[in-house]
């Protein structure tokens, strides 16, 4: 099976190979980590006459046998030989109890690791205590629009752009015709995969109804502020009873799986970051839509997705911005940089224009303002750019 070349990570990575740091690569289960890494070690081999490729892949049966960081340090010491220079590479490392008692080891004999795991609290807990400061962490996203592009041969297009939002950007569709019971199908196995491996295992959760429906409001509410007590009240309205804090703990474990991103409320006058009433977007509209189909009517917020997602792929932090009573979409920061971005599906009229570009121009500082939108024709207005959503989309902003 050809391996297609994510370019932006291999080039992130590449400056850390050999070095003193730890290599932590982070997301979504099926989102390509492992093919990323396999490409890092073949990079290392071509480079490094000396190196000795260690390659430990969790979901293989055959090391089902590494079960705690015992097993992994001796597995890998009766791995390596003399007169070499050993880069270890463990896939899924969270399958591993205690990893980072081997990894510290490891490390401090000298051994450059690489490690991918699909759950945020990777790097909370025991591995910052054992390993502060000594690793560096490449967050892993299903594929931009660009790569999406270049991985299915197509042109930049509407019709690419509409396959995009429908299907999303798991690597693996390559190998699928664009055909909507397969590629459907395909999703649901790998989000069936998440919440078994991921949530359900990983935090005993017992009412694994409660969880499909929770990633389905989440799906219909696309766009929407979320908090845990408007999800309460909805399901009493079903007649089903959870607290509060139930609610919230299964929203913290969709997206410490990846799964979904939450983006926070931030007073843009007072620099505060609002606890209550997130709004939470679909690491892969691909998954979100196998849940839920799209709708015409989600059209404006599947666009915001989009744009959430550029900006994340782009290693922005991003926030729901808030500036007196108006909203705007996205509060981006980046290396010092600040840019505000309004997204929608069309701007129809007049009334729309105001709306959009009128948020942004209430905003009395210098930083960059954007609206975002699918119009054919995009014009700018008192020095906001107006940016069609396929060029944003592919960084040509």
């Amino acid at each position: 099976m050809k391996l297609i070349t994510r370019h932006k990570y291999l080039d992130e990575i590449r400056p850390f190979i050999g070095k003193g740091v730890i290599k932590v690569l982070t997301g979504l289960r099926r989102v390509g980590k492992t093919t990323l890494m396999l490409q890092l070690a073949e990079l290392i081999r071509q480079e490094d006459v000396k190196s000795q490729i260690i390659f430990i892949n969790k979901e293989l049966n055959e090391f089902n046998h590494l079960k705690t960081s015992d097993d992994l340090y001796r597995f890998v010491k009766t791995k390596i030989s003399k007169q070499t220079k050993p880069y270890l590479f463990v896939d899924e490392v969270q399958e591993i109890d205690h990893f980072e008692l081997a990894l510290r080891q490891l490390f401090a004999e000298g051994i450059d690791l690489y490690i991918t795991g699909s759950n945020a609290r990777l790097l909370s807990g025991d591995l910052a205590t054992h390993l502060s400061g000594r690793y560096i962490e490449f967050n892993i996203h299903s594929l931009s629009y660009n790569e999406f592009l270049e991985f299915h041969g197509l042109g930049d297009n509407n019709d690419a752009l509409n396959k995009y939002m429908r299907y999303g950007g798991m690597p693996y569709l390559v190998h699928l015709p664009m055909n909507d019971e397969i590629i459907y199908g395909y999703l649901r196995s790998i989000y069936n995969t998440i919440i078994l491996k991921d949530i359900v295992s990983r935090y005993n959760i017992r009412d694994v109804d409660f969880l499909d429906r929770l990633t389905e409001y989440l799906s219909d509410y696309l766009g929407n502020y979320v908090s845990s007590k408007k999800i309460s009240d909805f399901l009493k309205n079903q007649r089903v009873t959870l607290s509060v804090n139930t609610v919230m703990n299964y929203l913290k474990y969709l997206a410490a799986s990846f799964f979904i991103s939450k983006a926070q409320r931030l007073d843009i006058i007072g620099k505060r970051r609002f606890e209550i009433n997130d709004k939470y977007y679909f690491e892969d509209l691909g998954l979100k839509h196998a849940l839920l189909p799209q709708s015409a009517e989600q059209t404006g917020s599947v666009f915001e997705n989009l744009v959430y997602h550029q900006l994340k792929y782009e290693n922005h932090e991003v926030f729901i911005g808030k500036y007196h009573d108006r909203e705007i979409d996205f509060v981006a920061r980046k290396e010092g940089v600040t840019r505000y971005i309004q997204v929608a599906y069309l701007l129809a009229d007049e009334k729309a224009k105001e709306r959009e570009f009128g948020n942004l121009l209430q905003i009395r500082d210098n930083f960059e303002k954007i609206v975002v939108s699918a119009d054919e024709f995009t014009s700018g207005h008192k020095g906001i750019r107006h940016i069609h959503i396929r060029n944003f989309l592919s960084g040509k902003y």
